[in-house]
């Protein structure tokens, strides 16, 4: 990137100085930290920090130092590297159980028209260097965005990008495989799947490989949208794996595939299972939905006392083929900028600034999952929340003679 400069003249008029942006960029700027940090005096930008990302135990986030060959890798391959420490308070009967994690967002690596195999393969080969940081930089955990081995190609309707889906143990299973065994790492990695045992069908999957090169399991989505262009039911239906948390060799661990983002009862289910982490491989675009990106997920690590880390891929995929919405919107060959903006939550209502809006980028945390109980006990969530109430007014709702728990003022005139 050019150059970040500082914009905002002696009287705090802010100058947008518009030669050398970046499309995706924030006046210039990678992120919304990076551009307050730079136009702001430090000990204003420090409490603005302070509102805008929390505290956590009581003092500002601490970057982690990472090893120099990571940091060399960031280089080469252009990528964003960010590295932040989640602490828990001391407690006297247990040790701190601390776990890195990271979380990558990229970009595709050739155009949509390329043959596909091209594509899958050069996308591959882009990762493997950020991977290769991350085990470089000791991560435990790491979960990559959603359909991340494809373009999000689910906008076009066009059958032809189902040749992309792939067996649980496909190329890109054995790939991280690999590299798992390698780093001793747990990868997450979310795909579309094709469920040869079941016909053929297709499901946006994410499959779990252990430390060790296993597969531990694998989820599938839990709620599809049909949202302008993102009406993903052309090639997938919801989900049938329920809300599984994964024990693994560092941590409960769980995946809230994209729109299930937006249901605080998926979210809710996942904690009710027992998760310590939850990750949200996205792929969404700004027009649509980045005034929710930073609350959505931080409320949930918030409500369900976990960590969260939110993935989202990066720049505008152009098809051959316009399409439409059903939207009364123009036809049009692409759906908007996917920001990143990846960036992880804590129960204790922190969290770090986010990777860049336009970048291939990796976001590492230190986590203490000590946290998560702490929390728990402090707000006491899961003994003063009315599960019976819920259960009790679920269980009536489903029924076809549900009538909403409504009383009517008689002495008002009320329309409809």
């Amino acid at each position: 990137m050019e150059k970040e400069e500082k914009f905002g003249n002696d009287n705090g008029e802010a100058q947008e100085e518009k030669k050398g942006f970046k499309d995706g960029s924030i006046c210039g700027f990678e992120s919304l930290d990076r551009l307050l940090n730079a136009s702001l005096k430090p000990e204003v930008f420090q409490e603005v920090s302070r509102l805008l990302l929390g505290l956590n135990c009581g003092r500002a986030l601490e970057p982690i130092s990472l090893p120099e060959s990571a940091f060399a890798l960031s280089s080469k391959h252009d990528f964003d590297l960010q590295a932040f420490c989640f602490h828990a308070d001391k407690e006297l009967l247990r040790e701190p159980r601390i776990v890195r994690v990271g979380l990558i967002q990229n970009s595709i690596s050739l155009p949509t028209t390329a043959p596909f195999l091209d594509q899958k393969r050069a996308i591959l080969q882009k990762l493997k260097p950020i991977i290769d940081a991350a085990g470089a930089s000791g991560v435990n955990i790491l979960c990559l965005q959603e359909a991340w081995t494809m373009p999000f190609a689910f906008c076009t309707r066009e059958k032809r990008w189902c040749e992309l889906a792939e067996p649980i143990d496909g190329e890109s299973t054995r790939f991280l495989q690999d590299l798992a065994r390698r780093h001793n790492m747990v990868i997450v990695s979310p795909i579309l799947e094709r469920d040869v045992n079941h016909g053929e069908t297709l499901w946006n999957t994410a499959v779990i490989i252990g430390n060790h090169g296993n597969i531990i399991g694998k989820h599938r989505k839990n709620h599809i949208p049909r949202v302008g262009d993102f009406n993903e039911s052309t090639y997938y239906m919801e989900g049938n794996t329920g809300h599984p948390v994964f024990q693994t060799a560092y941590g409960k661990i769980a995946i809230n595939i994209c729109y299930g983002r937006h249901h605080p009862l998926n979210w809710l289910a996942f904690g009710l299972n027992g998760a310590e982490i939850v990750f949200n491989p996205s792929a969404t675009v700004g027009e649509l939905s980045e005034p929710m990106w930073s609350i959505e997920a931080r409320n949930a690590a918030i409500a369900n006392s976990y960590y969260v880390g939110s993935i989202n891929r990066i720049g505008t995929e152009i098809f051959p083929n316009p399409f439409t919405s059903g939207d009364g919107k123009p036809q049009h060959a692409d759906f908007g900028h996917f920001y990143g903006s990846s960036y992880f939550s804590a129960p204790d209502a922190s969290c770090t600034p986010s990777l860049s809006r336009y970048k291939d980028g990796l976001m590492i945390s230190d986590m203490d999952l000590n946290l998560c109980r702490q929390l728990k006990d402090k707000w006491g969530f899961r003994m003063t929340a009315r599960y019976d109430l819920y259960a009790e007014m679920l269980a009536r709702y489903l029924k076809p003679d549900f009538e909403p728990q409504v009383y009517m003022d008689v002495k008002t005139v009320w329309k409809a």
